[in-house]
């Protein structure tokens, strides 16, 4: 019948009375207290049928059989040490990377001033982002394609922790020749609800937060279903139709005049940005240090643009 597997420490105590010649030295090596080396030893003996160890008034020596096992001990110790240097060098090469998924809003306005700022401090990180609608980045992140997201939906799957890092607004945005343009009195919510808008695509968080704040009104089919905040910006540049999107995809273009900001009396629609990630709850490695920078910035009010 085939003994059963020795611990590591028995095959480390054994190396260690072939270099000493002494069990109370190999004992002391290993951090083992001598009777306790010396049963485990004749435990082992047992276990083999084999004399390991020739004990005598100058120390113990290797019995011929002894110095044979102690040959294929070090041979599995060393097995294991490289073992676990090759398992450190994963975990290096892993908590190097960070894959990142990021909702459309998140990864056009705040995470190239987020990740600038990030690799400053960690140069050797490298970064995968992907862009995915808030609906989508929930799903990759059950599968494990990435380490972290950021979502801009109004709510988070339970089974998903989260933090918050920014807070935003939904402005409903017109061309300055549209006929709102000129409107001296705010649109009412069901003036919005029954008008064709520019949106974004089902799954999306802004489409999210809208269809919420609209649900007990009457909708207009959209008027165009588009992927990004850049694309329904540029399509209300052109032109095409009002639209309801983030006040951080337009800052700028309001502040020129080339788009107008449409009040809607009685309607407000803030909503918060989130990280989000799979357990356990507390992140680490190069993810939890991101969300800790953006947590902290955010309480300094320095948010990187």
């Amino acid at each position: 019948m085939t003994p059963e597997r020795p611990d590591l420490a028995v095959l480390a105590l054994l190396v260690a009375i072939d270099d000493h010649g002494s069990l109370g030295a190999a004992a002391r090596t290993v951090g083992m207290a001598q009777p306790n080396a010396s049963r485990a030893v004749r435990a082992w003996e047992q276990r083999l049928g084999l004399p390991l160890v020739e004990r005598g008034p100058r120390g113990s020596t290797m019995s011929a059989a002894g110095r044979v096992v102690v040959h294929w001990a070090r041979q599995v110790l060393a097995d294991v040490d490289r073992l676990l240097d090759a398992a450190a060098a994963l975990r290096t090469d892993q908590e190097a990377e960070l894959t990142v998924f990021a909702s459309m809003t998140v990864a056009e306005c705040l995470l190239p001033g987020w990740l600038g700022e990030f690799r400053r401090h960690h140069p050797d990180v490298r970064i995968h982002l992907q862009m995915r609608n808030s609906r989508e980045v929930f799903e990759r992140l059950a599968t494990g394609e990435c380490d972290l997201g950021f979502v801009e939906s109004p709510t988070v799957p339970a089974r998903l922790h989260s933090a918050t890092v920014a807070g935003d607004r939904l402005v409903v945005i017109v061309d300055p020749a549209h006929p709102w343009a000129r409107r001296r009195r705010a649109l009412t919510v069901a003036e919005l609800a029954a008008t064709p808008l520019v949106v974004r695509e089902p799954g999306s968080g802004t489409r999210g937060t809208l269809d919420v704040a609209l649900a007990e009104y009457p909708r207009a089919e959209p008027l165009l279903e588009l992927g990004s905040a850049a694309a329904i910006r540029t399509s209300v540049l052109a032109g095409v139709g009002p639209a309801v999107v983030s006040s951080l995809a337009v800052g700028d273009q309001l502040a020129r005049g080339e788009l107008c900001a449409i009040a809607v009396e009685g309607l407000e629609l803030p909503r918060t940005l989130r990280a989000v990630w799979r357990p356990p709850r507390r992140l680490s490695g190069p993810a939890g240090e991101l969300v800790a920078e953006i947590v902290r910035a955010r309480r300094s009010g320095d948010r990187p643009r």
